[in-house]
């Protein structure tokens, strides 16, 4: 039985997201999560998932930085993007960050369906209004901070999203059950491998992966960093 996953928040479009797994495979073990933190769950508990299907905002992560990391740790995971932007800038880049297809969430139930089916094939959709657009490359600056990104362990992923998001050391501590002490070594560690000296430098590294370059919050020092 092939096992599908879902990261969708919005409740009404994850069941369409599911209703249109299951015609394309009906025998198909649908698991579905409304976070990145419980898509990094799912993903560890069936690493031989056959498919992803995942939004590009929701929380935990804005733009592409969900993609770039899923894709380096599961490189043979096929990952279709949902979104709510119709832009084919958007699109290239999704496909060019390693995503199979890309449907806007305005497409319709057969144009899902035959996404899934042609991905499960080996191939790469976009809708048609997008296809004359596709097939850019990434900036040379972008490729190299995904690359990087994908090279976190999930853990550190975790506690990237949230400096990208402006929590701060505690409160970081607090949301997953650590140290403060242990949150610090993940910052060390992030900051190696992202090539950055500090927790600022660190969200405008991310902020590269955004679908709009600059949208990031920017975060507030911590005294005891």
């Amino acid at each position: 039985m092939p096992d599908v996953l879902i990261a969708d928040d919005h409740p009404l479009f994850r069941d369409a997201l599911q209703r249109a797994v299951l015609s394309a495979m009906p025998e198909a073990s649908v698991h579905c999560a409304d976070s990145v933190h419980s898509l990094l769950v799912l993903v560890e508990q069936f690493p031989e998932a056959d498919l992803l299907l995942l939004d590009l905002h929701m929380p935990g992560a804005r733009g592409y930085s969900a993609l770039a990391h899923i894709r380096g740790q599961f490189p043979g995971l096929p990952t279709i993007v949902v979104s709510g932007h119709e832009e084919a800038q958007v699109a290239r880049r999704a496909l060019a960050h390693g995503a199979s297809a890309y449907i806007p969430k305005s497409s319709s139930g057969e144009d899902i369906v035959q996404a899934i089916r042609t991905v499960l094939d080996g191939d790469v959709w976009l809708p048609h209004a997008l296809l004359s657009d596709a097939g850019s490359a990434l900036k040379d600056d972008e490729a190299e901070i995904a690359t990087r990104v994908a090279s976190l362990t999930p853990q550190q992923f975790r506690v990237l999203t949230m400096i990208a998001e402006g929590l701060l050391n505690k409160q970081i501590a607090y949301d997953l059950g650590v140290s403060e002490a242990t949150v610090k070594a993940h910052m060390t560690a992030i900051m190696r491998k992202l090539g950055v000296n500090n927790r600022t430098q660190v969200a405008l590294a991310a902020s590269q992966l955004a679908v709009e370059p600059g949208s990031m919050q920017q975060p507030l020092p911590d005294d005891d960093e």
